[in-house]
């Protein structure tokens, strides 16, 4: 048996590397995004929430309610800042909500 003579790393800075190496970033933030979503909106919201997806800085958002949707419409930046807030960084710059 051969003995790999390597410095020793945290999981955590594997992790990091791995992800680096391998473009998954933005897969992370995509799924990373649903999940913060039902966090910060709470389980009411989330209820009538059909689909999210993030393209780019763009974050858009199907809801099956017209009259959620207008509502939600008047707080789009509190919303953004919200959850960029939630994920650390700004990833999230405009909100649609279809």
């Amino acid at each position: 048996m051969t003995k790999r003579h390597q410095e020793h790393q945290s999981l955590s800075d594997v992790l990091k590397d791995f992800v680096t190496d391998n473009n998954l970033q933005k897969g992370l933030d995509k799924v990373a995004v649903r999940d913060v979503w039902e966090k910060v909106m709470g389980p009411a919201i989330t209820k009538y929430t059909q689909n999210i997806k993030l393209e780019r800085d763009s974050l858009f958002v199907q809801l099956s309610s017209s009259v959620l949707r207008e509502e939600l419409s008047y707080g789009k930046e509190k919303i953004i800042t919200n959850l960029n807030e939630e994920l650390g960084k700004e990833l999230i710059k405009k909100l649609i909500l279809r």
